[in-house]
């Protein structure tokens, strides 16, 4: 679809539809606020950066509206997708609504370990088990071992984006960049419309919910929508890699992949068990610090619009030593994030 009438067309139509997305997400909020604030309240505990009891499960409603507007224009750009796009889809909606089960269960009583990343390990399983054979990441590598290597990072990016929720505002600061950003990519040829289109319902979805999560939150997100986020953020990389875009794959998700990894080998390594809930992500110290949460996002905020233009710049020069370079100015910007929030203010 490089045609530029063709991308201006698809794009009068895919900002209707994040609107819509998040008109929908907003409506369903307001509909289940009573429910949220009688019978979903999150008490205050060794993670949260809240202290007075607060609703969750706005993941509910930013999920349904999600994947309703992604159907419909599946159901508008029929002619535009393929069976196998279709297919995928599918599998992400079966495998989100899978999760979404799961951490309402855990929001309103706590699972296992476990189990709980047993269901994470079937969700992520279902997206990879509808992925084209022919979809290969690294082709050195034996296809079984590939696989695996993509299961386990599913499942670390359902983690990671749950783990990483613990301030107001901080998945919009994540996903709406991410999202806007294949948009962007979608006009350079660089990914088919498929992606797009769900990173757009998506982030239409999460804008709906931001204004209620607002700090000071009057509402959560909850593991109800955490962990099927982790899971579309995870499927839209491994959709943005798939199309030959490693690189930008790589440099898209770096800050959240760089303080929610570093934040896990660091407690292995003081053998803290890494299964309780804690204050050490980076961006909870700089909490604890004197940062408030509006500097912390902004921040974060900054710095992924970076890296969605570091992405674009590996994408647009098609060149090995420029995709080369730009990973390595993303890391450089992350590690200077990473160690901003770690000093503290001075």
């Amino acid at each position: 679809m490089k045609n530029p009438a063709s991308i201006v067309a698809v794009l009068l139509l895919l900002v209707p539809l994040a609107l819509l997305a998040a008109m929908i997400s907003a409506g369903l909020i307001l509909a289940m606020w009573s429910w949220l604030n009688t019978h979903a309240l999150a008490f205050p505990n060794a993670r949260s950066s809240h202290r007075d009891p607060t609703p969750q499960g706005g993941g509910a409603a930013v999920i349904a509206s999600t994947f309703a507007v992604a159907w419909v224009g599946v159901a508008i750009f029929a002619g535009e997708l393929s069976g196998s796009a279709v297919n995928q889809l599918l599998a992400l909606t079966v495998a989100t609504a899978l999760l979404a089960v799961v951490g309402a269960v855990d929001d309103m009583r706590a699972l296992a370990p476990l189990p709980r990343l047993l269901l994470q390990g079937i969700a992520a399983g279902i997206v990879i088990a509808m992925a084209p054979a022919e979809l290969r990441l690294v082709p050195m590598l034996p296809w079984w071992i590939e696989r695996a290597a993509m299961l386990v990072a599913g499942i670390w990016f359902i983690n990671l984006t749950n783990f990483m929720d613990g301030i107001d505002w901080m998945t919009v600061a994540e996903v709406v960049p991410m999202t806007i950003a294949f948009v962007i990519f979608c006009v350079m040829g660089a990914v088919p419309l498929l992606p797009p289109l769900v990173a757009l319902a998506l982030g239409g979805a999460v804008l709906g919910f931001a204004p209620f999560n607002k700090p000071v939150a009057k509402l959560f997100l909850g593991d109800v929508g955490t962990l099927p986020i982790g899971l579309v953020l995870a499927w839209l990389l491994l959709q943005l890699a798939a199309s030959g875009q490693l690189t930008a794959a790589l440099i898209l998700p770096l800050y959240y992949v760089a303080d929610a990894t570093l934040t896990l080998v660091r407690r292995i390594l003081a053998r803290e068990p890494v299964w309780q809930a804690h204050r050490s992500h980076f961006y909870q110290r700089a909490r604890d610090r004197g940062f408030t949460v509006a500097e912390i996002v902004t921040r974060v905020t900054a710095v992924n619009l970076v890296l969605v233009a570091l992405a674009l710049i590996s994408i647009s020069a098609a060149s090995n030593v420029v995709s080369l370079a730009s990973l390595v100015a993303a890391a450089v910007a992350v590690g200077w994030l990473l160690m901003h929030f770690a000093r503290g203010r001075s």
